[in-house]
């Protein structure tokens, strides 16, 4: 844990601040801190800055926050991803939200298990935990949104086009070949399907949409590895 995050309900005064559970733990047995120590803290979807400890209990802690500090601007992108698996799941929320990813829509399509929908892992406040903990890694605040989409034609017919708008818009499919990618910092919207990719049905809906094909070369690479390599690419 890179920083503490405070969440807005938590706000017990304007600079003060009352925190609970594994945050606690985190502090006094991982940080090794005590009554009067600070350390690096910030409000979820607010600023950033430190917080001191007035007080550590077994099960909370008393803050006072210096919050002075902008966290980093999200990025302007909306990755639509076919949902994994759960275990994966997981991992990619935390990384998605470290990394500063603006939009996260999760999508059905043909090679996503229905089973995986009726997973805990995507109920709100499961969906948050995992988010936060890649937020509080990376230093940063700021909750990417979430939306869900369960049937993928609909989706990308009647709600896609204006996710896309203006913005550079581009599939993540194996075999596509070099393409120029120059979002110079604009809004993206960047699809990146399950393990085995998006079907080529899946692939022209969305490309009749305006969507453009890129690949990482000729090596496959699971999702989770590929999800930031291609943020990064775009970014």
């Amino acid at each position: 844990m890179n920083l503490l995050l405070v969440e807005p309900h938590e706000l017990v005064a304007p600079l003060r601040a009352r925190v609970t559970g594994e945050r606690v733990r985190h502090v006094r047995e991982v940080l090794g801190l005590s009554s009067g120590a600070c350390l690096r803290a910030g409000v979820v979807d607010g600023a950033l800055g430190e917080a001191r400890l007035l007080s550590l209990g077994l099960d909370h802690a008393e803050l006072e926050l210096t919050l002075d500090q902008p966290p980093p601007p999200p990025l302007p992108l909306t990755l639509l991803l076919a949902l994994p698996r759960p275990k994966m799941l997981k991992r990619i929320l935390q990384m998605v939200a470290g990394l500063g990813v603006g939009r996260l829509v999760l999508i059905h399509t043909y090679r996503v298990e229905k089973s995986y929908w009726a997973s805990p892992c995507l109920q709100p406040a499961a969906l948050r935990e995992q988010l936060l903990l890649g937020l509080a890694q990376a230093r940063a605040t700021q909750l990417p949104e979430v939306a869900m989409y369960k049937r993928f034609r609909p989706f990308v017919e009647d709600e896609l086009p204006a996710l896309i708008g203006h913005a550079e818009a581009w599939i993540a499919h194996p075999g596509a070949g070099a393409q120029p990618v120059t979002t110079a910092g604009r809004p993206c919207v960047l699809a990146v399907g399950p393990e085995g990719g998006f079907i080529p049905f899946e692939v022209e809906l969305m490309q009749a949409q305006g969507m453009r094909c890129i690949d990482l070369g000729p090596r496959i690479q699971r999702v989770e590895w590929a999800v930031p390599s291609l943020i990064a690419r775009l970014f």
